[in-house]
C-alpha cells in the first residue's frame, strides 16, 4: 500500500472495511459488532475507519449512496432527455437495480436499518425548501410509497424482479 496516493489509500480502506462489515453482519448481530472488531476484520486501523466514516452505520449509508448515485447516472445516461413516461421504466430501472444488490439491501433489513434504504429514495425526490409545498408533499408521498413496496418486498426476499414488481403496481391501481 506504500505506492499508493491517499485517494487509493483511502478507496481500498472503504471496500475493506464494507467487504468486513457485511461478512460480520451475516453472522453477528449488527450492534454487537465493535468498531475494533471490525477494523480488526478489515485488517486496517482505527484512525483509517474514523478518516472515513463517522460509524458502523456511516459505512451503510455511504455506501448506499453510493450504490443510488451509480444507478442515477446509469438511468440519466440512457434517457438525457429525462425520465421516461410509459411502461413504469424509471421504476423497473431502480426494482432491478435494488434486486441486482439484493446482498446489501438484504443485509441492512435483516440489520433493522432499511431506515437508509428510506433516506437514499428520498433523497432522489425533489424536497428542498425552495421546492412548492404540493409537489414537496407528492414527492415524499411518491418516495415513501416506493419505500413501502421495496420494504415488503426485502421482507418476502426479493423474489421478483423490478419488472414483475411493476406489473404489480400497475395491476392494482386498476382496481
Amino acid at each position: 500500500m506504500k505506492n499508493r496516493n491517499n485517494q487509493e489509500k483511502n478507496t481500498y480502506v472503504r471496500q475493506h472495511i464494507l467487504s468486513a462489515l457485511l461478512e460480520l453482519m451475516r453472522t453477528q448481530d449488527f450492534a454487537s459488532i465493535s468498531i475494533q472488531t471490525l477494523v480488526n476484520a478489515a485488517g486496517v486501523g482505527r484512525a483509517s475507519f474514523y478518516r472515513n466514516f463517522a460509524s458502523k452505520e456511516d459505512v451503510l449509508q455511504q455506501e448506499s449512496v453510493r450504490l443510488t448515485d451509480a444507478w442515477k447516472a446509469e438511468f440519466e445516461q440512457a434517457h438525457p432527455d429525462g425520465t421516461p413516461q410509459q411502461g413504469n421504466e424509471w421504476l423497473i430501472s431502480l426494482l432491478d437495480f435494488y434486486k441486482e444488490h439484493a446482498a446489501f439491501y438484504l443485509a441492512l433489513y435483516h440489520a433493522g436499518l432499511s431506515d437508509i434504504v428510506l433516506e437514499t429514495i428520498l433523497d432522489y425526490f425533489d424536497r428542498a425548501p425552495e421546492t412548492p409545498n404540493a409537489l414537496a408533499y407528492l414527492n415524499s408521498a411518491v418516495g415513501y410509497m416506493i419505500y413501502g413496496w421495496i420494504q415488503e418486498w426485502m421482507r418476502r426476499g426479493m423474489q421478483e424482479s423490478g419488472t414483475e414488481l411493476a406489473r404489480m403496481l400497475a395491476e392494482s391501481q386498476k382496481t
